[in-house]
């Protein structure tokens, strides 16, 4: 059954939607057929920056620590580095620049600066490996790499075939992008002109093949999916104003997911730009930090993997510090358990839990659960996004499935990614010929069209939003002299939903203890891939009848054995 909710959103985007409104769509031709697209929306990124930078003026945008930057001050920093970008560094349309970096002003600065001189923006994982960052710079051709000093430091001993140009935080950007602008070029330097076709970004994902994946769009993908999320946006502002409940005060959010992935970049930073909102930057994530800029910086809308506004609600000292000015704790990148809902809205009564579904390949669109929505049904991820998501559950064969049948959940709309850099395979296999994307999970629609996931088709653990693909870890276990055979699969957690564990058999004669094993792979792989626990067994792995390694079985074996250990060390 539909909420008072459902029907006033409903109203208030038929409105928007509607030929002389807001989000009013035109058609867009691909894969045979007319997809939507918002009509309103800039062709590219760097007129998006000019045209509400401007319109922005003086609100301030980036807070970082003691920095403070308004609009109009972000968008001339980016302008002068873009000049030296172009003039210093001669980037050219559609090369792949490197972003290796953590959050930071510099960081949103070189970001548009790259997108504004005419660069394809590559956003490198932080928390990547120096042989992970090569191998990644090297997939798609990165001419240049903007990367800080912990990152720089190390790619050091890592040949791939761009040029390292250092970036630096805690200060303003004439002097943390100096470099950029230190061979000549400025503000008054010629930009080039792009077209909606020109590329935008590549983003990485990791899936079912193990090494991470380019996945790149171009300015129309990236612009078309910011801009659904100011529908979104708008569309609730309406239902709140009708009720006289508008807010009043400039909104503001917490930076605190990495920049380099969908959800730091398309709804946090890059939806900011249209609705004036100010981004308070933090370098890393503590949970009682994260309340302090809260009632510091009056912050309206929290946004984090779920264990973060977990963290909060569950906190001892919550009640110490005024959040009354945050009314929203989203959650994406990974599911949220349905108990932590009802304990959000306990914890925090005037504030709703929110929770977001899309991926990589869709720049971050999909569909949403808010507010009584949510509460309504914990379980589900929410409705898709008005006007531009087409969702659907798909067969084996490609087939749409009716309401409460499981099956593959797929997304089709102009956001979409045009596909994997240079693996035309894997893009053919995830993107259907009518061009709805594959997304790996399988879950159902009810009869009111919300989604609920139920399993993942692709061998991946999601472990507090990071994806981290089972094939890449056990390649890297492999990759040890005295592995026989290997297995990696997800262990639940409360914090981080999964993380990683590793079942190994050591060849014969041979002796690999599971912390010498743990201590090699954090040589060859980020931190967060890294199994949490490692078991040795002395038989060869159970195996199906097609001879794959039975999974399930052992996740189901090895789950038992980590909770029991858990409860133990408890008791």
């Amino acid at each position: 059954m539909q909420t008072e909710l459902d029907r006033d959103l409903r109203q208030v985007m038929d409105a928007l939607v509607a030929p002389a409104g807001m989000m009013a769509t035109v058609p867009f031709h691909r894969f045979g057929r007319d997809l939507p697209m918002i009509a309103a929306a800039p062709a590219t990124l760097p007129y998006y920056f000019a045209h509400f930078c401007a319109e922005q003026g003086d609100k301030t945008f980036l807070v970082d620590g003691e920095l403070r930057l308004t609009f109009a001050h972000t968008y001339a920093a980016a302008r002068i580095v873009a000049g030296g970008l172009v003039a210093g560094h001669g980037v050219a349309r559609g090369d792949r620049i490197g972003i290796a970096a953590r959050n930071s002003t510099s960081w949103v600065v070189a970001y548009m600066a790259v997108l504004m001189a005419g660069g394809c923006a590559t956003l490198l994982n932080g928390w990547w490996t120096g042989e992970e960052l090569a191998a990644g710079i090297d997939l798609v051709g990165c001419t240049l790499v903007l990367a800080d000093a912990g990152r720089a430091k190390r790619l050091d001993g890592h040949a791939h075939g761009a040029k390292v140009v250092l970036i630096e935080h805690d200060c303003l950007p004439a002097q943390g992008l100096a470099a950029l602008t230190a061979l000549g070029g400025g503000a008054d330097t010629p930009l080039p002109a792009l077209t909606t076709d020109d590329l935008a970004t590549v983003l990485f994902t990791s899936g079912s093949t193990g090494q991470s994946k380019g996945a790149y769009s171009d300015h129309r993908g990236v612009v078309q999916g910011t801009f659904s999320y100011i529908a979104q946006t708008v569309n609730m502002l309406g239902v709140m104003t009708a009720k006289g409940q508008a807010p009043t005060d400039q909104p503001s959010t917490l930076v605190n997911v990495p920049l380099f992935h969908v959800t730091g970049e398309v709804p946090v930073l890059l939806q900011s730009f249209a609705i004036g909102r100010k981004l308070v930057l933090m370098p890393k994530w503590n949970a009682e930090a994260a309340m302090q800029l809260i009632e510091r910086e009056r912050i309206t809308y929290f946004v984090g993997v779920p264990l973060m506004s977990y963290e909060i609600a569950t906190h001892p000292d919550r009640d110490k510090y005024d959040m009354s000015s945050c009314t929203a704790f989203a959650a994406g990148g990974a599911p949220r358990p349905p108990e932590h809902v009802a304990r959000i809205r306990e914890a925090l009564p005037g504030a709703f839990p929110l929770l977001g579904y899309g991926l990589t390949e869709t720049n971050g669109v999909g569909c949403g659960n808010l507010n009584e929505n949510y509460l309504a049904k914990p379980g589900s991820t929410g409705t898709a996004s008005r006007p531009l998501v087409d969702m659907a559950i798909l067969d084996d064969a490609g087939q749409p499935l009716p309401s409460g049948k499981v099956g593959e959940v797929s997304l089709r709309s102009v956001c979409n990614f045009l596909g994997y850099w240079d693996n035309p395979a894997a893009t053919a296999a995830a993107i259907m010929p009518d061009g709805y994307f594959r997304s790996g999970d399988l879950g159902y629609l009810d009869e009111d069209g919300y989604l609920f996931i139920v399993d993942r088709k692709k061998d991946i653990i999601i472990r507090g939003g990071e994806n981290i693909s089972c094939v890449e870890v056990e390649a890297a276990i492999y990759g040890h002299p005295d592995v026989a055979e290997a297995s990696v699969f997800g262990l639940p957690d409360e914090l981080f939903g999964e993380v990683p564990a590793a079942v190994y058999l050591v060849k014969t004669g041979a002796v690999l203890h599971p912390d010498a094993l743990c201590a090699y792979l954090r040589e060859h792989l980020a931190p967060f891939k890294v199994p949490v626990k490692a078991w040795e067994v002395t038989e060869a792995l159970p195996r199906l009848g097609t001879e794959k390694v039975d999974k399930r079985a052992l996740r189901t074996r090895y789950t038992s054995e980590w909770e029991e250990a858990k409860a133990a060390a408890k008791a």
